[in-house]
């Protein structure tokens, strides 16, 4: 009697990768695409969330809270470039800039993401919060937008300071 042996032929496993190397070909542009669009939801949230942790600071403190973008964590970069990070403190003097190391509440990384940007409203470079909670000034927008200078989202802070999030349903090129 003869034994049967079982296994796979080395056609059936070359077949099988390269099966599995086409599929992986079709499916990585997709992925990247969905990565990135996870990426810029997860910068939009940590802005808005940020934005309403700031609002909540005004109100708690009964002081003027700011929040702006820096990439050093001690001082506000005075541009509307995001993509750095930010900073949140409290303006007990009105200068709109921190002058003491306890007036710093809290300071973010930017997007783990290099490509990504996000960019405020031209000659609006900082978000600053009344005691009451409202937002002075007009309203900010903060369009996150991929490395291609296409928009992904938007976060937008109205003039009673509530900040919403907005994504484009078609293909729209960034702002700035």
């Amino acid at each position: 009697m003869r034994k049967q042996l079982r296994g796979f032929t080395l056609v059936e496993m070359t077949l099988t990768v390269a099966i599995l190397a086409v599929c992986a070909a079709v499916a990585a542009p997709v992925m990247g695409d969905l990565l990135e669009r996870q990426r810029a939801g997860a910068a939009m949230g940590a802005l808005a969330t940020q934005m309403q942790l700031a609002r909540m600071a005004a109100i708690t403190y009964r002081q003027s809270a700011v929040l702006c973008p820096s990439r050093s964590g001690t001082a506000c970069d005075g541009s509307t470039d995001w993509s750095g990070g930010w900073m949140m403190f409290l303006d007990r003097d009105g200068n709109r800039e921190p002058d003491a190391g306890e007036d710093i509440l809290r300071a973010e990384s930017g997007p783990m993401s290099r490509s990504l940007r996000l960019l405020g409203t031209t000659g609006r470079p900082q978000l600053r919060y009344m005691p009451d909670g409202r937002s002075a000034g007009t309203n900010l927008t903060i369009s996150v937008c991929n490395g291609d200078g296409i928009l992904l989202g938007a976060v937008i802070v109205n003039n009673a300071g509530r900040p919403r999030t907005f994504r484009p349903t078609t293909p729209a090129a960034c702002p700035g």
